[in-house]
């Protein structure tokens, strides 16, 4: 598990060896046992506390018209260490409340006194029957209740009385089921795929895994019990270690616990987030195969209400057919000699929307022959086809890989397969981060010349991740060797090539440098080399932003890059090279400046994207950019970008902050305090607490550029800005601009740092100056 999964190893869907599972879940036999006992331990345990307690509290074990009773995960006797006990009280309606009650009491209050964590109720059985009827998770849960002490006739009859209604109902509550699965999976995500999954809530989850046994019970559909049990318990017993290493009850799984649990496990860490990840995914399609069935049977059932007879199969390319609502390959089609077949098979059913066959598609992972190298020009059509569909083609990829079939196709997907990312702001693990990629490049395809390699670049823009080295250079040479497999010409090769090479170009750049410096837009040029490049490029950075985060696009970052892509388009159609840099945007008129060089301070704020611009003209003198920016830092305010001009004796900035509906004379106020002395910016801003992995201060190696540019990479802190422009003030340096980027909790500003005769630094001098700040930032 963990491993690059190599043709040969045999899989659930293929008898020849070639493809089949994603991974051999490598699970310590012995531990996940030893989990499974103490789960049955404890719950046991509570068995005899509640036999006590009951008997203390009626007298006999076996008191007529009164059971306590076990539901849900205590039910089934899986209680994990931080679960709750959820207990009901059962009684014969005919029983005297007062009775009742006193027996519950008697119960609970020594329950709570041991700081038991309980979920309870009180209910006869006519009462516990009108709840199952309106609510279907109470249903569910007492599909698996169990009688823990008092009248077992009473608990007998409560669960075949459930199990009847459950059966008589299923096709109303399974709708109920499959709408609240649906909702819980949109705010959850998935186990699979989610940066940061939840063990219970999450699809392909816990409680997915309950709700097959729910399904079973129906009788509309077999679930393999042996594999989905199996799953399960690998699960809880995962569900376990976290609970233990965690100290609470939570389910979960952040990236900084796994290293801890995977020693647990003796597995690598990687290794251990791969497998976790691959049980929810076992699980997520046991469940959609499940819920297909059940489609299938209510299909059925209409079919013999309206007297038609069954689907007739519909012929929708070579030995692809449609029938009953489902994508098959036709007696007569070879996949052995016709490989091609897979891909037509995979796109008619992306197009059309409609599940692929299991029989069809064990067909294909058993019998399919090698794909041709090149690939001729028809299958390699059929590829951008499936990779055109949205979001159909996620779902479709998806199943072909739980059936061993996208290594034949792209065996490099291994490398990503399942992998969590390293990156903060990413939601996705980096397979299905591509494939969101991909499905998003069908928004804007009509916005590219090319929306065939903009498909196919989307999905291979991360391909090298996992792989030593730069992931955009690794992955741009994986990339060229692919899409030539794939059959593209050498010039669409390299345009792909080229798009993963560079696909975080526009993102970095417009954060981390001045757009405003026409040399920016010009540097970025020179790399695109063509508008219908940027086009293609300026499409992709959209794609990947949306399908990492909302904070990857937020409305400051999307008009950035729009900003950046403008000024490129206009270099690229020969305007603009020649202007110089003004050191203010060009599209806002410059304030007025008058009485500044006398001490007069003016404050203006105005709402932009998601955030603010404020413009200060004071006095110009050494540090004012530094006392400016802890001023707003003392504010409460987060800093995205600061630029100074000086003019004669006066300065204008202009900052970019992160709030809106400033109010222009409260800042006033609080910059003239800090201005004038009031304040005193070293105590008010020094760090508290030390950084555990020390600030990086480097020259970035740029293109031609008129300052030299400085990049700090630390621990995201209040006041970061201020200390760094404070240092370079004092080395005797001017900022012209700062850009700052967040990304978790890393900061990474980059400053343009200019001698006061307005020149970038010498090698020399940049360098003693990162050793400067550097040293300052480890001491402060």
């Amino acid at each position: 598990m963990g491993r690059s999964r190599r043709l040969g190893r045999a899989g659930p869907h293929r008898r020849d060896g070639r493809g089949g599972s994603l991974t051999e879940v490598p699970w310590s036999p012995e531990l996940s046992n030893g989990l499974a006992q103490q789960r049955r331990d404890r719950s046991d345990e509570a068995d005899r506390l509640l036999r006590r307690l009951f008997v203390e509290a009626t007298g006999s074990p076996e008191c007529d018209g009164l059971a306590v009773v076990a539901v849900g995960g205590y039910g089934r006797r899986e209680l994990s260490p931080f679960s709750d006990l959820d207990v009901v009280l059962l009684h014969d309606p005919a029983m005297p409340s007062p009775q009742v009650a006193e027996v519950a009491n008697a119960m609970w209050y020594p329950l709570w006194d041991r700081r038991v964590m309980l979920d309870h109720a009180v209910r006869s059985r006519e009462e516990m029957l009108a709840t199952a009827e309106h609510d279907h998770r109470a249903a569910m849960g007492m599909l698996d209740a169990r009688g823990v002490v008092g009248d077992d006739e009473l608990v007998r009859m409560l669960r075949a009385d459930v199990l009847a209604r459950w059966r008589r109902r299923a096709h109303d509550r399974l709708r109920e089921v499959r709408d609240t699965r649906a909702a819980r999976i949109a705010r959850a995500g998935w186990l699979a795929y989610d940066a940061i999954p939840d063990l219970k809530e999450s699809g392909g989850g816990l409680r997915d895994s309950v709700t097959l046994r729910a399904l079973t019970a129906t009788w509309l559909v077999d679930v393999p019990r042996e594999q989905a049990e199996s799953l399960r318990t690998h699960l809880l017993g995962i569900r376990d270690t976290l609970h233990e290493a965690a100290g609470r009850g939570t389910d979960r799984l952040l990236p900084e616990m796994v290293p801890e649990l995977a020693a647990r496990w003796s597995l690598a860490p990687d290794e251990f987030d791969v497998g976790v990840r691959d049980l929810g995914r076992r699980i997520g399609h046991l469940s959609a195969s499940a819920w297909r069935r059940i489609d299938e049977a209510f299909g059925r059932d209409r079919h013999r209400l309206l007297g038609t007879r069954g689907p007739r199969i519909e012929l929708r390319a070579e030995g692809v057919g449609v029938l009953g609502g489902e994508v098959v390959i036709t007696r007569d089609a070879d996949p052995g000699s016709d490989p091609e077949l897979l891909l037509r098979f995979a796109a008619t059913a992306a197009q059309h929307r409609l599940p692929m066959n299991a029989a069809a598609v064990r067909r294909l992972a058993s019998d399919l022959g090698d794909f041709p190298d090149p690939w001729p020009t028809t299958t390699r059509r059929w590829l951008v086809e499936l990779l055109s569909t949205g979001r159909a083609a996620v779902d479709v990829w998806d199943e072909l890989d739980m059936a061993g079939l996208v290594d034949p196709l792209l065996p490099e997907w291994a490398g990503i397969r399942l992998r969590g990312s390293s990156s903060p702001v990413h939601r996705f693990t980096v397979d299905r981060h591509s494939l969101e990629t991909c499905a998003r490049a069908d928004d804007v395809s009509r916005q590219v010349a090319r929306p065939d390699l903009l498909a196919v670049a989307a999905l291979l823009h991360d391909i090298g991740k996992g792989q030593p080295g730069d992931h955009s250079d690794v992955g741009a040479r994986m990339a060229e060797r692919i899409v030539r497999r794939w059959g593209f010409s050498p010039d669409e090769t390299d345009v792909v090539a080229r798009l993963v090479r560079w696909h975080l170009l526009l993102p970095t750049v417009a954060t981390r440098r001045d757009i405003e410096d026409p040399q920016t837009a010009v540097n970025v040029a020179e790399i695109v080399r063509t508008p219908a490049f940027l086009d293609l490029l300026a499409a992709l950075t959209r794609c990947d932003a949306l399908s990492t985060s909302e904070q990857a696009w937020s409305a400051w970052r999307r008009n950035l890059v729009l900003g950046l892509v403008a000024k490129t388009r206009a270099v690229l159609a020969g305007e603009g090279q020649e202007r110089a840099y003004e050191g203010w945007p060009a599209d806002r008129p410059m304030p007025e400046l008058s009485g500044a060089e006398s001490g007069a301070l003016r404050v203006t704020s105005e709402n932009h994207h998601d955030g603010s611009l404020v413009t200060i003209v004071a006095g110009d003198r050494r540090g004012l950019l530094a006392d400016l920016a802890g001023a707003l830092t003392a504010a409460g305010l987060s800093i995205r970008s600061a630029r100074i001009v000086t003019v004669d004796t006066a300065a204008v900035t202009l900052w970019e902050v992160n709030r809106p509906d400033l109010d222009a004379q409260v800042l006033h106020q609080r910059l003239r305090a800090v201005l004038d002395g009031a304040v005193d910016l070293t105590a008010r801003l020094t760090f508290t607490d030390g950084d555990q992995h020390p600030p990086r201060v480097t020259v970035l190696d740029a293109m031609e550029q008129t300052a030299t540019l400085l990049e700090v990479r630390a621990r995201d802190r209040r006041g970061l800005m201020w200390a760094v422009a404070r240092t370079i003030a004092d080395a005797g340096y001017q900022i012209r601009s700062a850009h700052s980027s967040t990304y978790g909790d890393e900061a990474r500003d980059v400053f343009y740092v200019v001698d006061y005769a307005g020149d970038p630094l010498s090698d020399r001098a940049a360098q003693e100056l990162c050793a400067v700040i550097h040293a300052a930032l480890a001491t402060i």
